[in-house]
C-alpha cells in the first residue's frame, strides 16, 4: 500500500529532477483541498510528505534493481486516486491531447474514417469538410504510400496508421493511392487540418411526426449539432422525439444542462451539486428551448452515465417525458481537470450531483473499485437485465416527481418508467463469432469497395438504399465463405435463428460504408427493442396514460 502512495521526496538530494517533480505534485495535492483533509484527520502533513519522499529516496538508493522513478511515481498517484474514487484518474502528459478530443470536438488530421483490410488501409469514408474530402479523396481508396513510405503489406496497424496522417494544423502528407478503375497511383498532398469529431451519430423522421436522434456524447460542439438537427426536423413536421442516449458516458457538465435547458421551460431546476470544498450549484434552465412542448421520450441503458444521466434525471423529475430502457451506468461524480507539472492531467472528483428531486445518481463504491467496475457483470447475473423484479428497491431509495408525483427511485442510476429487457432471441455463438472476429465488418467493407459504382446507380439515395437493399443468397454465401476461411464454421441451425439480425446489421454496415452513419442507425434501430417500444409509447396511447406535465411547459 506504501507504494501506491509514494509522492515525493522534501528535503534530501534536491538536485534530482524526479524529487522537485514530486515536490510539485504534492503542493498541488495541497492547494486542491488534501492537506485539509489530513488536518481533520489530525495527521501533519510535512510529516506524512516526508515519509513518502524518504521511501522514494531509498528505493532510488538502495534498491536491488535500477528504477524508473517516474513511472514509479506515476503508478503511485494512479493508486492514490483509486483510494479516492472509481472515477478521479490520472492521465499521462503523452495521453491528454488524444483524451481531451473526443469533448473538445475536434483533432489535428487529414480527416478520413479508415480500416485495416488484407494489411491495406481502406478509407472507410472522407469527413465531411475535411482536407482529404476537398482533395477528392473517395471512399474506397487504398492508402499504400505516406510520405514515400511504402505501408502496404507491411503489418501496419491503427497506431502506426494515427502516428504518420494526424499531425499539427498546416502541416502537410504526401499519399499515394490505389483506387478501383485507375491503373496509375494517385498521388495527394494533403494540409492537416481541424477534424471535427461528431456527437450526433444520426439524427431523421421516423415517420412524419416522429423525429430520432442520437447523441453519442456530451461535448464541446454537441449543443450546435443537437440544435441543428431539432430544427431541421422541425422544419420536416416532427411533433414528437425519441433522444437517444443509449450507451453514451456523459461529457461535459454544462453540454448536460443546455440540453436539458431545450426541453424545459426558464427557471426549472436541472441538477445541482455538492462537494467538501465547494458549495452547493444550482443549474437551471435559462433560455427557451427548441423543444419544450412535444411529446418527448428518452432512451436509456447501462451504458448510459454520467451527463446522460443529468438530462434524463431533469426530465423524469420534471415529468416532462418518459423514460425508457434499463437503469443507468450510476455515476453522479463530478470530476475538475487539474493540470500537472510536466503536462500530465489529473481529473479529481469534487462534488456529487443530484437530480430535481434531490436524488444522487451515483451508484455505491465502498467496496472498492474491482467491484465497482464489475456491477454491470452483476446486473447480468442477477437477473437484472431481464426483469424489473429482479432490482432491490427499498422504501427509502423512494423520491417524488415535482409536479405529478409519480414515484421515482434513487441509490444508482436513472430506473426507467418503462422498461425494456435484453432481447437475446437472435444471440447465437456463430452470429457473435461474425461480430467479435471482425468478418462482419470486413466483409462489408469488402463488398461496398467491389459493388460501389453499381450500387450507387441502383440504389442513388439513402432512402432507396434503405428501402430496397436485400441481403440475396449470393451475398450469404461470400460471407460464409469468408467465415470459412478465417476458421469459424457455418451453423445452418444458428444462422436461421440469427437470420434476420444478420441481415439487418450487414446490411446497416453497407449502408453506412455507402452513405453515412445515419442510414446505418435508420437500419440497425429495427434491431433496436428500446426504440421499437418508444414508437410503439407514442403510437398506442401509453404516453398519455403516463399523464405527464410536458403541456404545462
Amino acid at each position: 500500500m506504501v507504494l501506491l502512495l509514494l509522492v515525493l521526496r522534501l528535503n534530501e538530494n534536491p538536485k534530482n529532477k524526479m524529487v522537485k517533480k514530486c515536490i510539485s505534485y504534492v503542493m498541488l495535492f495541497a492547494a486542491l483541498g488534501w492537506s485539509t483533509a489530513l488536518s481533520a484527520q489530525t495527521i501533519d502533513q510535512k510529516k506524512t510528505s516526508e515519509k513518502f519522499s524518504t521511501l522514494l529516496y531509498y528505493i532510488e538508493q538502495m534498491y536491488v534493481d535500477s528504477v524508473d522513478s517516474e513511472a514509479l511515481v506515476e503508478t503511485a498517484i494512479v493508486g492514490m486516486l483509486e483510494e479516492l474514487d472509481p472515477h478521479s484518474s490520472y492521465i499521462s502528459a503523452a495521453d491528454v491531447q488524444e483524451a481531451n478530443a473526443p469533448l473538445k470536438g475536434n483533432f489535428d488530421g487529414i480527416g478520413i474514417q479508415f480500416n485495416i483490410l488484407k494489411d491495406t488501409i481502406l478509407v472507410v469514408s472522407p469527413i465531411s469538410g475535411g482536407p482529404s474530402e476537398k482533395l477528392g479523396i473517395q471512399a474506397g481508396d487504398k492508402i499504400v504510400i505516406i510520405d514515400g513510405e511504402n505501408v502496404a503489406g507491411v503489418g501496419v496497424s491503427n497506431n502506426d496508421v494515427r502516428d504518420k496522417l494526424m499531425g499539427p494544423k498546416d502541416t502537410k502528407v504526401t499519399v499515394g493511392i490505389k483506387r478501383k478503375g485507375s491503373k496509375k497511383l494517385l498521388e495527394f498532398e494533403i494540409i492537416r487540418d481541424k477534424i471535427p469529431i461528431f456527437s450526433v451519430d444520426a439524427s431523421y423522421m421516423v415517420d412524419d411526426e416522429i423525429g430520432y436522434v442520437k447523441v453519442n456524447r456530451f461535448g464541446k460542439t454537441t449543443m450546435q449539432e443537437l440544435r441543428e438537427a431539432l430544427m431541421k426536423m422541425k422544419s420536416q413536421g416532427m411533433k414528437d422525439l425519441i433522444l437517444d442516449l443509449q450507451g453514451n458516458g456523459g461529457g461535459y457538465l454544462q453540454t448536460a444542462i443546455d440540453m436539458a435547458d431545450e426541453f424545459l421551460s426558464e427557471q426549472k431546476l436541472i441538477v445541482f451539486t455538492q462537494g467538501r470544498s465547494f458549495p452547493k450549484d444550482d443549474f437551471y434552465a435559462r433560455r427557451e428551448g427548441l423543444f419544450e412542448k412535444g411529446r418527448l421520450v428518452v432512451l436509456i441503458d447501462e451504458g448510459s452515465a454520467s451527463a446522460s444521466e443529468i438530462v434524463s434525471g431533469a426530465i423524469q423529475d420534471w415529468d416532462r417525458g418518459l423514460i425508457v430502457g434499463r437503469r443507468s451506468f450510476g455515476k453522479g461524480l463530478v470530476q475538475r481537470p487539474v493540470p500537472l507539472p510536466d503536462g500530465a492531467e489529473v481529473r479529481l472528483t469534487v462534488q456529487k450531483y443530484y437530480t430535481p428531486s434531490g436524488r444522487c445518481i451515483q451508484k455505491p463504491y465502498d467496496e472498492g473499485v474491482e467491484a465497482y467496475r464489475n456491477e454491470k457483470y452483476d446486473r447480468y447475473e442477477s437477473g437484472e437485465l431481464y426483469s424489473l423484479d429482479n432490482i432491490d428497491l427499498p422504501d427509502s431509495l423512494k423520491f417524488e416527481t415535482n409536479v405529478k408525483k409519480r414515484t421515482v427511485y434513487g441509490g444508482g442510476g436513472i430506473l426507467p418508467d418503462i422498461f425494456v429487457p435484453v432481447d437475446t432471441s437472435m444471440t447465437t455463438d456463430y452470429f457473435m463469432d461474425l461480430i467479435r472476429t471482425g468478418i462482419m465488418n470486413r466483409f462489408a467493407l469488402e463488398y461496398t469497395n467491389e459493388h460501389r459504382q453499381e450500387m450507387m446507380e441502383v440504389f442513388n439515395t439513402s432512402a432507396t438504399f434503405r428501402d430496397n437493399f436485400v441481403i440475396t443468397d449470393n451475398i450469404k454465401k461470400e460471407l460464409v465463405a469468408l467465415a470459412e476461411s478465417e476458421e469459424v464454421a457455418f451453423n445452418e441451425e444458428e444462422w436461421n435463428i440469427s437470420k434476420e439480425a444478420i441481415e439487418i446489421r450487414l446490411a446497416a454496415l453497407i449502408g453506412r460504408n455507402l452513405y453515412d452513419y445515419n442510414l446505418f442507425f435508420e437500419i440497425i434501430n429495427e434491431l433496436s427493442p428500446a426504440y421499437q417500444k418508444a414508437i410503439k409509447t407514442l403510437k398506442d396511447g401509453t404516453f398519455e396514460k403516463a399523464n405527464l406535465a410536458h403541456r404545462d411547459f
